[in-house]
């Protein structure tokens, strides 16, 4: 445990409480302007969306439905593998406009994964809002449509996201430093 508490200590600060904040308004914002009357389907991708999303459905001042996907690459490694299917939504997709809430976007490969699985149970539209992405990385598949920052290609953790199973409950993002 405690070098869990040495890693935060060593991290660097990327974005603030408040930058978070921003951001996730300029998201609203967007969404707002394209799904206003429309009845979306926000999908929380679980886990790492979970702050991500309640922060963001805070925004929403339109009828919408809720509900979760949990798909998993990660667990508490930090690097992504063979991705494990733990729940599937129980509101029906056919017909909707699914908007799929992610905590980050890496390579693209869950993105992918989740947008085929979407399309797949009838979805008439399938968008991404995530609240990070990952610069210099090769993509795979379509990016995410709303994108509320940006972070070098360094492993983060916080709001959300974790570091081998810690830190999802920081207010703020931090990557990890170069000594891990």
């Amino acid at each position: 445990m405690e070098s869990i508490q040495v890693v935060l200590s060593n991290a660097e600060l990327l974005y603030s409480e408040q930058e978070i904040d921003s951001a996730l308004e300029k998201i609203a914002i967007q969404l707002t302007t394209e799904y206003k009357g429309a009845n979306p389907l926000i999908l929380c991708v679980m886990t790492g969306s979970l702050m991500t999303t309640a922060h963001l459905l805070a925004k929403l001042s339109f009828p919408l439905e809720v509900d979760y996907i949990h798909v998993s690459r990660y667990g508490s490694e930090i690097k992504g593998g063979e991705a494990k299917w733990l729940h599937e939504p129980t509101i029906s997709l056919r017909d909707r406009n699914v908007i799929l809430i992610e905590d980050i976007v890496d390579e693209g490969v869950t993105l992918q994964l989740l947008r085929n699985y979407c399309v797949s149970k009838g979805a008439s539209s399938v968008s991404c809002a995530t609240l990070v992405e990952k610069l210099d990385v090769e993509k795979v598949g379509e990016k995410a449509d709303y994108i509320g920052l940006t972070v070098p290609n360094r492993y983060v953790f916080g709001f959300g996201m974790d570091y081998k199973g810690f830190w999802r409950n920081l207010s703020s993002i931090y990557a990890v430093s170069d000594l891990y």
